[in-house]
């Protein structure tokens, strides 16, 4: 999957579609970063072959604090549906932010309560010694 922010749409919509057509044509997935934040944001999903809206985390982070956020999270949540989209929320960092989210029909979750950053060659030598203990374990 790659990413792509609204901001970096709104400076180049053509030149988006267009990386966004080709990655598509290669069988990548595309997500739209940071939606809501942007002021084009419905007139990007009727340009772009987008798979996933990722909410940004200035809507998530005080979701359960802040009415006017979960309405903007439900809100999106409800036109991610009507393109038949995919969401992710960013910036999780408690269970019950996970469990609200889930509730509220949110596909994908990310954020350091799911799981904190790592280095690319520490993720691949723990996915190594994962998939070689899992090969050792095979009859």
């Amino acid at each position: 999957m790659f990413e792509i922010t609204e901001t970096a749409v709104a400076d180049n919509l053509e030149a988006a579609r267009t990386f966004a057509k080709r990655l598509r044509g290669l069988g990548c997935k595309f997500a739209l970063d940071d939606f809501g934040v942007g002021h084009g944001s419905f007139t990007y999903l009727r340009a772009l072959p987008v798979d996933y809206l990722k909410i940004d985390i200035q809507f998530v982070r005080n979701l359960l604090r802040n009415e006017e956020d979960r309405q903007v999270v439900q809100a999106i949540v409800g036109v991610a549906r009507q393109f038949d989209i995919e969401t992710i929320a960013e910036g999780v960092e408690d269970e019950a932010t996970v469990d609200e989210l889930r509730r509220m029909g949110v596909d994908y979750a990310q954020g350091f309560w799911i799981g904190r950053p790592v280095a690319l060659s520490e993720l691949w030598d723990a996915d190594t010694q994962r998939l070689g203990a899992a090969y050792a374990a095979q009859p």
